[in-house]
Order: structure tokens, then sequence, then C-alpha cells
């Protein structure tokens, strides 16, 4: 059964937490990312880019770069930026963003669920960026950013994250981005060891984000129990940092493609090879949305198109085979336009479905995509089959919110 549990966070003070927690620095413009550093010195963008404030540029990665993150994480604990829990803690969390409210649990998991497949995945990771983010941990020690999980409804644990969101938080801010944030802690003693008790009746858990995190924090696991004469099970490594929400609160969006071109077709021509496994009609200059699973929308030449594969085409009992997200590269994207590796062609792009179909009409309508095809959204229940069939999703199937903030806590993979 699944081991969850409390940790002492290191967290923001609470009159700095707004300035402190951060998006992901991919999130960020080159102008942005340095109008943040130039403007606010409590963000946790200075950890993750500490060059900013000696004007010293190291190449990201390198030994010398990583020493420079864990020395200004270091540096923002000293100036009590930080605050360290003094006992184990839950953490509730809420996000409320573009109408949706997200309630889950900041704890930690074990690595020897994700070795032993109580920690479920969906997506297949590279090798190399597994071992680049476990020495980045190796070297600085700390989690930042927790890994997305689900965990299947559970009525007491909800009772007993309703009861505690009904009392003061400890943080309550809303970001720029009209994202708003609160923290709750379940620090009682009581508390922790209900809800402790109670996860271990949890059969599995799954990884709804952050697959590679969860492979490079075990695999640091793994190597410092080789390192340790006196490993006992208890050591801090042990676990990594996650952020769990019951399955009714987290929201898949769908996960859409751009093409920049027709590999040497005309617009005809592209119609008239889809039309050989799929019914296509012509809907308009009106954004067109997917209605249903293994309905697709196409944006091509001004106009929208709804593609419906035809008998035949379709395996449902094929847990990757039924993907929307396998059959658009199956009959269209590999044989028609002739994108075989989705992870490497630099001729396709995805577009989140937060961002809406109307970003797709921007992509094309600005000659930054030739076609776009829009999908319906992943259901949680094909991410658990995928996951509890052993499968792997195509690259790119699913875009999960909520997102978290880096910084908001941090889990010490030492103390």
């Amino acid at each position: 059964m699944a081991t969850i549990i409390p940790f002492c966070g290191i967290r923001p003070a609470p009159d700095k937490v707004h300035l402190v927690a951060s998006r992901a620095v991919d999130g960020y413009s080159s102008s942005d990312l340095k109008e943040k550093l130039k403007s606010n010195p409590f963000s946790f963008l200075h950890v993750i880019n500490p060059d900013f404030s000696d004007g010293k540029r190291t190449r990201p990665g390198s030994p010398e770069r990583l020493k420079k993150v864990k020395a200004r994480y270091l540096q923002f604990r000293e100036e009590e930026v930080f605050v360290h829990d003094s006992h184990p803690c839950y953490y509730i969390y809420r996000q409320q963003k573009m109408g949706q409210v997200y309630t889950g649990l900041i704890a930690c998991g074990s690595i020897d669920d994700y070795f032993d497949g109580l920690i479920k995945i969906h997506e297949q990771t590279i090798t190399e960026r597994e071992e680049k983010l476990k020495q980045y941990l190796e070297v600085c020690d700390f989690n930042a950013e927790p890994v997305l999980f689900s965990y299947p409804n559970d009525p007491v644990i909800d009772q007993i994250t309703e009861e505690i969101t009904e009392g003061h938080p400890v943080y309550d801010f809303t970001t720029t981005d009209r994202v708003r944030h609160t923290l709750w802690l379940a620090d009682d003693r009581e508390t922790v060891k209900t809800l402790e008790e109670h996860f271990k009746k949890i059969p599995a858990i799954y990884i709804a984000d952050g697959h590679h995190r969860s492979a490079s924090s075990a695999l640091l696991g793994k190597y410092r129990r080789s390192q340790n004469p006196d490993h006992n099970g208890t050591e801090a490594y042990n676990y990594y940092l996650g952020v769990f929400f019951p399955e009714n609160q987290l929201k898949i969006y769908d996960f859409n493609r751009v093409v920049k071109d027709l590999n040497g077709l005309s617009e005809t021509q592209l119609i008239d090879k889809i039309k050989e496994n799929f019914s296509v009609e012509e809907v308009g200059v009106a954004i067109y949305k997917p209605t249903c699973k293994h309905n697709f929308s196409m944006y091509l030449g001004g106009k929208w198109y709804s593609l419906t594969p035809k008998p035949g085409i379709v395996h449902d009992k094929e847990p990757v085979g039924s993907l929307d997200a396998f059959l658009l590269t199956e009959h269209i994207l590999s044989p028609i336009l002739g994108i075989h590796d989705l992870k490497t062609d630099k001729r396709i792009g995805f577009v989140s479905g937060i961002k809406g179909m109307e970003e797709l009409k921007n992509q094309v309508d600005n000659w930054k995509a030739k076609v776009a095809f829009g999908l319906y959204p992943v259901s949680m229940e094909q991410l658990k089959l995928i996951a509890d069939t052993g499968h792997i999703m195509p690259p790119k199937s699913t875009w999960v919110e909520p997102k978290m903030r880096s910084g908001l806590i941090i889990y010490s993979l030492s103390e």
C-alpha cells in the first residue's frame, strides 16, 4: 500500500511567500526573466539562476552552476527568507485558477513505492535527462517542485482536508497571473497519524506530471543507499516531494498539435488523403472544438474541419491504440505528413489545451504553422488504464492542472 508521509517543510516566511514562489523558469521569456530577477530580490528564480547576482556566467547543469544554486539556496535560508518547520506536517494546498478549484496535500512519496510499482507511470523517461536531474539533486540536495500525483478519492481524507481548510491558512496570496494560492498546515499529531495511516490503505498512486523528477529522485536514493553502510530506510533520500490530489480534483486538458508544413502536399491533397481513414466535415470559420473521444478538429487554410475515424480504425480494447494522440500520429501525422518521431521532429509543435483552440488558429493565421489539430482530452480512466497495464502514452498526450510554483515548499534530501 502507498507510503505518503509528512515532513518538516522548508518554506517562505509568510510576509515574503508572494515574492518567493515562482513559475518554472521555462515559463518566462528571457526579457521577463531578467525583469523578475532585477525587480524582486526574494524570487526563487535567484536560486535557480544564481549567475544573475554576480554576473559570472556558468554552463547550465555544470558542477559550477549546481554549486552556485546550492549556495544561493543556503543564503536564502541564512537570511530567513525561508523558515524550517520543526516537526513533520502535511500541507493542504489549494489553487484557484480560471474558475477551477484544486485542493490536495503536499507530502512525500517513497522511492520504494516507485521501484515496486505502487507509484504508477504512464510516460517513458529519457535516461540522459534522468541522470542530469539526479546530478542536480545530488549537489543541490533539495526538492523545490513537487511531482503531481493522483490517488483514488477517499472520503476520510476528503473530510479531514475539508475540516482543515475551514481554518486559518498560513498562506493566502494571488500571483500576477491571477492564480490564487492558499496553504494550511495539518500539524497536530492525531491528524498527521490519521492521514498517514489512511494513505496506507490506498493501493496505488499515479504520476500525473513529473515522471523525470520521480525517476531522478529514485536514482539518487538508490545511489545514496549504496554509499551509506548505515542505511536503515528512514533517511530523507528514501522519499521525495509530491503534491497529492484526489482524482476529482485534477483537470486533464487536451494537448494539441501544430505542423509547420504539409509535407509537399496542397491543402486539397491533404484533405483527400485524410479522407481515406476519416470522415471529414467542413464546419466553417467559427472555432471548432472536438465534441467527444475520437473526434478531432483541424484548422487549415482559414477553415475548421471535424475529423471522425471511419469504422475499423479505432481499436477500443487496446489501451494505447484507442488513444486519440496515437490515432492522429498513426493515421495522419506519420503516413501523410511524414512526422515519425514526435520527440525530435522540429516540424511539429504542441499547444496545451489551457490556451484554447484560439491558439491553434493564431499559429496558423500568423504563419507559425500550416495546419493544426485539436484533440479531445484524455480521461482519468484512460490514464489509469495505461498505467495499470504497463503501457506508455504517446509524447505530449496530457496537460494536467494545477501546476505548482517552485519554492513554495522545499524538501531537504539530507536533513
